[in-house]
């Protein structure tokens, strides 16, 4: 069976206030961040969850703890749900970064890693949690590059297309992983990398 896919991006921190890429930096949520994550806990609490799944960043879990605290769904940290590694522009204002992200989706940042080997680790995750939470219901809280990898996985968007795009939040969006599912690079006869059909 399928499994239903929730996706949350961590709540608003400081980093986001300043204008600054955290990266594979901790980061921490502000206080309008601290308020959005209990207004997500208050829409997620009840929904069906089975679990939830969380990058191991120091926001994404503060983000869970708060909209989870006392909740009996079970939340579970994975590194594989981290935000893309900016390398030596970890920490960095974001207009350090703009323009330069389309070069990185195959080449790493430096110091870093690409957008495409994030996509491979949200693979990997969905492998194991395609076979694992089937006819589950399952809460994501990771980051814009983890959103970008479902849209590539799981829509067939194209990475390309998507890094210097604006990023539009809002309250969750939501896929489906096949029961039987593979990345698009393991399908015979598969497009081309990060591509499945639609």
């Amino acid at each position: 069976m399928a499994v239903d896919i929730v996706f949350e991006t961590h709540s608003l921190t400081e980093d986001n206030e300043r204008g600054i890429a955290t990266g594979l930096l901790p980061g921490r949520l502000s206080a309008a961040g601290r308020r959005l994550a209990a207004e997500l806990g208050e829409r997620r609490r009840d929904d069906g969850l089975a679990a939830v799944f969380v990058s191991d960043l120091h926001r994404a879990v503060e983000t869970a703890d708060i909209a989870f605290a006392g909740s009996p769904v079970p939340v579970h940290r994975d590194p594989r749900l981290r935000e893309c590694d900016y390398g030596t522009l970890n920490g960095r204002p974001v207009a350090d970064l703009a323009g330069r992200r389309a070069r990185h989706v195959d080449t790493p940042f430096p110091g870093g890693q690409s957008y495409r080997q994030v996509i491979e680790a949200t693979a990997d995750f969905l492998r194991d949690l395609a076979a694992a939470r089937g006819g589950q219901r399952v809460l994501l809280i990771s980051h814009s590059a983890n959103k970008w990898a479902l849209d590539c996985l799981l829509r067939g968007a194209s990475i390309e297309d998507l890094v210097d795009a604006p990023f539009d939040w809002r309250e969750g969006w939501h896929y489906t992983l096949p029961a039987d599912w593979v990345p698009a690079e393991a399908a015979p006869g598969a497009p081309g990398p990060g591509r499945v059909d639609g």
